[in-house]
């Protein structure tokens, strides 16, 4: 069969030009629409901030500015940042705000709402700057965000030139983005070779976190940010424990791969603010100052390792108790020289961590960086170190998933034999009153009821995790151990869990109604969550130490971990069920005790943890009631 495009000998030389012509006409017409529908796209500038959408950047950076405390060309041209570095800045803003977090300060809110009331103007831009100038935020948080290509052209003055160029240089960029060295790909390659399988079935039942996606993930595998989609989780791994099967998928190189999470973590821990709540938390600093100061026979001569150093307060310890050597590792570099300088100052700094013209006198030698990559940047012999120390521990025992690294270090580093400072570590349990919630406060407000608002604050609640100070009067069931972790022998998999525990009610102290009388019949709204760290004999022999969270001790900067249910609880010590037919956990018909099955999993979000909570309500004729699993993402 001929081919229709072979040149027709029958049309002259014209009808041929005039054909020609109508071929480009088409050509001009298809490139038109297609400019128009690129045009249409551009028109749609998101917010950095909430959902507001513009036609042009002018319009969207006077919105930021006025409203949110944003004022994009200001930050500009205060520290003359070229189009690369404003392109960072855009995406290093959306990661902050779709983590729920104040670009500027880092502080953590709770809801998008909350986050819209925090923001504020910025105090050093140039702090902040270290954060988000990094190759990680070239690659668009957003896919196809139209801001990125946009804000240099609504500038006067710009040599367009100039700025098309640039554009041109960055797409190049970003086409080879995969090839950027990422730091810290220790922590990718190990977890992402775990298992290539994304969110795979053959779970137990009950054995869940999320199905094995994060919250912020969508069923495709999507995460949003303002109802726009911001790239694909493209890596996962499958922790085993005990015959269960416990996962989380993890991203991998996407716009929140671990790289930019742990950059955004220790930067956070870069405020003396932080650090100055830590040091004046008396009981955190009585337990490792005891355990370090007061258990010579333990410290003197040893190589001691602190994970986590921060301002280097446990290293003076260790030095103060008679190290012959301390390591201390802190992955903030701005931490990591705040430490030396005050090891300095003390006269505790090794000589060979000082310049020539400085004469160290100490043990104490401060290395920057993961304890991951510590052979990197230092000779030391495996399992070279007598006792490794480090606080570790986050909200809940487990968020922030430094646990691992202290495992990690104990396994390349710490001798046979060698100490764990803490060496074991406690998840403990009780269900929670009315009286620990706002619902008193709401009911009486200056004489008026505004009961409503209490009620719906509980609602919320049950959606997501509340840290705070729950005082023990608040408290309507006994305590129950969760789970207890031998960090000296547990395998690093185990920090994933699934325990089952029950809850016996406690109503001696409690109270119901409005008028304060004594009850047999509480309500139980939900359950708390706290840890206890020790020191125990195994290594400090001359005195051990506990470090506790619990309400029945006096507060901590870790407070409590709250997971509200959907609905209270009747619970009762001793009053029988007055109607058999009524479901258990109801007034006429209220639980003698409380089942609980809860799993607590790394999340796929590096350092953030899931946590699934199962509810059973039994009375005393062993009646059962069930309440739909609760699942929960502590960010």
């Amino acid at each position: 069969m001929a081919d229709h495009t072979e040149h027709d000998p029958t049309l002259t030389d014209d009808e041929d030009e005039v054909d020609e012509l109508k071929d480009w006409d088409d050509w001009n017409a298809d490139e038109e629409d297609e400019q128009e529908e690129s045009s249409d796209l551009d028109s749609e500038l998101l917010c950095l901030f909430c959902d507001s959408k513009f036609t042009s950047c002018d319009e969207l950076f006077d919105h930021c500015s006025a409203t949110h405390h944003f004022d994009f060309r200001a930050i500009r041209n205060a520290l003359g940042l070229s189009f690369y570095s404003s392109f960072k800045l855009i995406n290093y803003v959306r990661s902050q705000v779709f983590d729920c977090r104040c670009w500027s300060c880092g502080q953590r809110c709770q809801s998008s709402k909350d986050l819209l009331n925090h923001l504020h103007e910025t105090v050093d831009l140039k702090d902040i700057k270290r954060i988000w100038d990094s190759d990680v935020f070239l690659k668009p948080f957003l896919a196809d965000d139209a801001v990125l290509y946009s804000f240099g052209e609504d500038e006067e003055g710009d040599d367009e030139y100039n700025v098309a160029v640039d554009k041109d240089e960055l797409m190049s960029d970003l086409r080879h983005f995969e090839e950027i060295c990422i730091d810290h790909q220790i922590h990718v390659e190990k977890i992402a070779s775990d298992s290539d399988n994304c969110c795979e079935s053959g779970k137990k039942d009950g054995d869940l976190l999320l199905n094995g996606c994060s919250s912020t993930a969508s069923s495709t595998g999507m995460v949003t940010a303002n109802g726009v989609n911001s790239g694909e989780y493209v890596g996962s791994s499958e922790r085993k424990t005990k015959g269960k099967s416990i996962r989380a998928s993890v991203p991998n190189h996407g716009s929140k791969d671990m790289k930019n999470v742990n950059d955004d973590y220790f930067a956070s821990y870069s405020s003396f603010g932080i650090h100055r709540e830590m040091l004046n938390d008396k009981a955190r600093m009585d337990a490792y100052g005891q355990a370090i100061l007061k258990n010579p026979s333990l410290l003197k001569s040893a190589v001691v390792m602190d994970v986590g150093c921060g301002t280097g307060i446990l290293s003076l310890f260790a030095a103060q108790a008679g190290a012959s050597k301390v390591i201390a590792v802190e992955a903030s570099e701005k931490m990591a020289s705040v430490a030396t300088r005050i090891a300095k100052d003390n006269d505790l700094l090794l000589k060979s961590s000082v310049d020539s013209t400085t004469h160290g006198t100490g043990v104490i030698e401060v290395v920057q960086g993961m304890v991951e990559d510590l052979d990197k940047s230092m000779v030391i012999r495996p399992h070279s170190v007598d006792v490794l120390l480090s606080e570790w521990m986050g909200y809940c025992l487990l968020y922030e998933a430094m646990l691992s690294s202290v495992l990690f270090a104990r396994d390349k580093w710490l001798k046979p034999g060698g100490a764990m400072l803490p060496d074991t570590a406690t998840i403990f349990v009780a269900g929670f009153g009315k009286g620990a919630t706002s619902l008193p406060f709401w009911e009486s407000v200056y004489g008026f009821n505004m009961s409503c608002v209490g009620k719906e604050l509980v609602d919320g609640a049950a959606k997501v995790p509340i840290v705070d100070v729950v005082e023990d009067h608040g408290l309507v069931t006994g305590a129950a151990i969760l789970q207890t972790f031998d960090l000296v022998t547990m395998k690093p998999d185990e920090v994933d869990f699934t325990a089952s525990v029950v809850l016996e009610p406690n109503c001696d102290g409690a109270t119901s109604g409005s008028n304060g009388l004594k009850s047999e019949t509480t309500w139980c709204y939900g359950i708390v969550l706290w840890f206890e760290t020790g020191f125990t004999s195994r290594y400090c022999k001359e005195k051990s130490a506990v470090l506790s969270t619990s309400p029945y001790t006096p507060p901590t900067h870790w407070m409590q971990t709250i997971l509200t249910f959907p609905e209270p609880i009747a619970v009762t010590s001793g009053k029988s069920c007055v109607d058999r037919s009524a479901a258990v956990g109801t007034e006429v018909c209220p639980a003698a005790r409380i089942q609980l099955r809860v799993s607590i999993a790394r999340a796929s979000q590096h350092r953030n943890i899931d946590i699934s909570l199962e509810t059973t309500g039994i009375d005393l004729h062993g009646r059962k009631h069930s309440w739909p699993v609760q699942l929960f993402n502590l960010t």
